[in-house]
């Protein structure tokens, strides 16, 4: 796949035509801060076809984004099955609070052979349990649902209560226990708003609990077993044409081993679906891959039920039996994976069989006799291994089209937007004329707006796009600017790109694993970031097909690579040594043995820099971005050598040029991602995106010599000697971008117009002999670059007005740092 910038969109009107077209509006006051541009729209041209399909949303248990999340479940931990094999801050009674005497057992008179914790509970003692966040959130005058599983040989009351530090939230409720295990149900009325609220079980005489549960009334379409009602919401809101389930790395990482008596239940399984249906009191608790526990109480039946309820497409992802992020590993074992592929045909006929299909009939047992249609399924997720991860994506493949021809059968291109891995994935999916690839990328705002092209040069013929995931790297204004200026490439190139979603989807403020996230969320309430905001916009004024268009661009203005450079480690332990930069007439600018001190050099914070043995030593292994630096920002055009030694640790070494600042500089990460791959990152206000890479590890106690040579904006990078790679980095970062659709149903023209940068763009437009009304209706997002929403705080907000000067040429001016949509009437 060529990468090649390509150009051929943009184009100019004349000068003339447009000193025309902008003397119609007043200039502004400050005119060196309007930049003038031109946009020509070819209403008669053929554009690609927009697929009702193309944007959707992403669903990962990241963040806590199910359990704690958008699952409803108030009471953590509620089965008692935390475990220090999963977490080592967790037992099994985490979140609770024992007053008296409790005691977790795991025996053979548990509730059944999944659920394997229960409490003994003795007499006159309770538990309290803490919720999530700050607490059991409850709004005064809402219905909270109390069940428990108990068994009492003797008989006994439970007292079950709702309360904060200031004192009762509800009315207390009363339960009589006698005999086996059976389900126990109460329903509490809050008196009070509480954001710090416990829920407290206490027993009259002796008795074992299981499945402590506590859920709103008023859960999303008051569904049983049902989702929070603020997140689903929100979600519903964005328009989705397509839900992505249920990850993600969680997908394919861990066992894949069975559950046995012989062994129990086994932790950190990888995500099966059949683990998750049924019963909830029988579903099993796994160990999540982001460092905490899931219930499965959100389920593959909940996913598929949610999705119908938000009139979208269900696309679930399952594991091909090689693990990704990170672990790398392929089985071998024919047997587990014949299961697996197996596994994945009974998930088509739970989703799509009659109900008197073996799973159809499950799922009808949960209670939806119809099937879900499902027409998508994604297998593996980011493999890092791409022979491996075909040849058994191969067989899923075969299995699944021989029985569901139907069914559109996903693959993916690894865990980034370029390098080996990823072009040996594409060239894989390409000669076995596979229907859909997913791409996977998280980059800095600059390289978005640096990469509004890439899919214009991407074969028409070949196999189409579902980008899975890809956000930038941040969650103010500016990253959702750029990702706005992208999505405007995305569209123009629908018929390539066919599904795209942003990722992750939902973030618990006080439990985050990843940044950035789309909607944020506490115990109390939920906000949307500002990329919220721009896919909001983009989703909900799609349109049905391109109306191709042209646009001036920004002129280009940069410089050679300028930048001191440094030496970083990350969860590794290195030495350096013999560091030289040399500039290109021979002048040598830096030499260092280190057999003083090491005065030259700014230490950033993070890591245990030392001088040892006349080598430069960062000793904390378990440090992430230990960056020293030593130079001239101003330095250009160079040559950069190190000698350098891993002594430990999981990666290798992170050789900086170019270094600005913090959040400013180009490395070479050599042995990054485990020790799995090496690559050239910059970094732009903190945001990262890869320029180059390749598979490969870096070996420990072996001295590697490591040369960099920048010339202009060219480098070129050498590891012993011999090349290693080399790149050019003079793309431009145009901020002005444009697409134009049309909405089949209402005949609007829908002018999108991104303008990514601090001055107005004052715009002639041409709608190429288009009969409109004079009037649009406009949505703006306009904000500081800088700005993000929070809890208490939306600065970044959607505006809509009027405009009633529209014509077949007209001027509109965009302001600094915005996203607009016009909507014009055809006539």
């Amino acid at each position: 796949m060529s990468r090649t910038a390509r150009t051929r969109w943009r184009l100019g009107l004349t000068a003339t035509a447009l000193v025309t077209a902008v003397a119609a509006v007043p200039a502004p006051a400050h005119a060196e801060d309007v930049t003038d541009y031109a946009i020509t729209v070819a209403p008669s041209a053929r554009g690609a076809t927009i697929d009702d399909t193309m944007y959707g949303v992403f669903f990962e248990d990241i963040n806590r984004a199910a359990d704690g999340g958008l699952y409803a479940e108030l009471v953590q931990n509620r089965s008692f099955e935390y475990s220090t094999a999963d977490n080592g801050s967790y037992t099994p009674l985490t979140s609770w609070k024992v007053d008296g005497t409790a005691e977790v057992v795991n025996d053979a008179g548990r509730l059944n052979e999944r659920n394997r914790n229960y409490l003994s509970l003795g007499a006159g003692s309770s538990v309290t349990n803490a919720g999530y966040n700050t607490g059991v959130h409850v709004d005064r005058g809402k219905k909270y649902d109390f069940s428990v599983w108990a068994r009492a040989g003797s008989g006994s009351t439970l007292t079950v209560t709702l309360k904060d530090a200031a004192g009762p939230l509800a009315d207390a409720r009363r339960v009589a226990v006698r005999g086996g295990w059976a389900k126990y149900t109460a329903t509490f009325t809050a008196s009070r708003t509480s954001s710090t609220g416990r829920l407290a079980v206490a027993s009259s005489g002796a008795a074992a609990l299981d499945m402590v549960s506590l859920f709103p009334r008023d859960t999303y379409k008051r569904q049983s077993n049902g989702l929070r009602k603020d997140l689903a919401e929100k979600i519903e809101a964005l328009n989705p044409a397509f839900v992505r389930f249920p990850g993600g790395c969680l997908v394919n990482t861990g066992s894949m081993q069975d559950y046995s008596e012989a062994s129990g239940w086994q932790r950190k399984r990888s995500y099966q679906w059949k683990d998750t249906i049924g019963p909830v009191e029988e579903r099993a608790t796994n160990a999540n891959f982001w460092g905490y526990n899931q219930s499965y109480g959100l389920g593959y039946y909940e996913y598929f039920r949610f999705a119908e309820d938000i009139g979208a497409m269900p696309l679930p992802v399952v594991p091909a039996l090689v693990t990704g992020c990170g672990q790398n590993r392929a089985t071998d074992d024919e047997a587990l994976l014949r299961r697996h592929i197996q596994d994945t045909l009974d998930l088509i006929e739970f989703a799509n069989g009659p109900a008197t299909s073996p799973w159809g009939r499950k799922r009808a047992e949960m209670g939806h006799p119809k099937p879900f249609r499902l027409t998508h399924i994604g297998v593996g997720n980011e493999e890092n291994l791409p022979a491996e991860f075909f040849a058994r994506f191969q067989k899923f493949r075969a299995a699944i089209e021989a029985k569901y021809p139907d069914i559109t059968v996903v693959s993916n291109s690894g865990p980034d937007d370029t390098g080996t891995v990823f072009d040996s994935l594409w060239k894989m999916n390409r000669e076995a004329n596979v229907a859909m690839v997913d791409e996977h990328y998280y980059n800095s705002p600059q390289w978005f707006l640096q990469n509004n092209d890439r899919y214009d040069s991407y074969d028409r013929g070949g196999p189409k796009v579902f980008l899975g995931e890809y956000a930038s790297q941040g969650n103010a204004f500016k990253n959702a600017l750029a990702e706005a200026a992208f999505m405007t490439g995305l569209e123009r190139n629908a018929d390539v790109v066919k599904l795209a979603s942003y990722a992750p989807l939902l973030a618990n403020e006080d439990y985050v694993q990843w940044r950035p996230d789309l909607i944020w969320f506490n115990n109390r309430t939920s906000w949307n970031s500002a990329n919220y905001e721009v896919q909001k916009l983009f989703m909900t004024n799609v349109g049905d097909r391109v109306v191709p268009s042209t646009a001036t661009g920004t002129p280009n203005v940069s410089g050679p690579i300028t930048g001191a450079v440094g030496l970083s480690t990350w969860a590794t332990s290195a030495a350096y040594d013999d560091v030289r930069v040399t500039a290109a007439d021979g002048t040598s600018l830096l030499s260092e043995d280190f057999s003083g001190d090491a005065s030259r050099w700014t230490h950033n914070g993070t890591g245990s820099w030392s001088i040892r043995d006349g080598a430069y030593v960062q000793s904390d292994e378990a440090a992430e971005n230990t960056m020293v630096t030593a130079g001239d920002p101003a330095w250009h055009d160079y040559d950069l050598h190190v000698k350098a030694t891993k002594k430990s640790g999981k990666e290798g070494f992170l050789v900086a040029f170019g270094v600005k600042d913090t959040g400013n500089y180009y490395w070479w990460n050599l042995g990054g991602w485990n020790n799995t791959q090496s690559a050239v990152e910059r970094a732009t206000d903190g945001g990262k995106s890869t320029l180059i890479s390749k598979a490969g590890s870096i070996e420990t106690g072996r001295a590697y010599d490591i040369d960099i040579k920048v010339r202009g904006r060219q480098v070129t990078l050498y590891l012993d000697g011999r090349e290693w790679g080399s790149f050019t980095d003079d793309k431009p970062a145009e901020p002005f971008r444009q697409v134009v659709t049309e909405d089949a149903r209402t005949g609007d023209l829908i002018v999108k117009v991104v303008n990514a940068q601090s001055a107005a763009a004052r715009t002639a437009i041409d709608l190429g002999g288009a009969k409109v009304a004079s009037r649009a209706r406009v949505t703006t997002l306009a904000a500081d670059p800088d700005a993000v929403n929070s809890e208490t705080h939306a600065p970044v907000t959607p505006v809509t007005s009027t405009f009633s000067r529209v014509a077949g040429e007209f001027t509109y001016t965009f302001p600094a740092n915005s996203v607009t949509f016009l909507r014009i009437k055809q006539r």
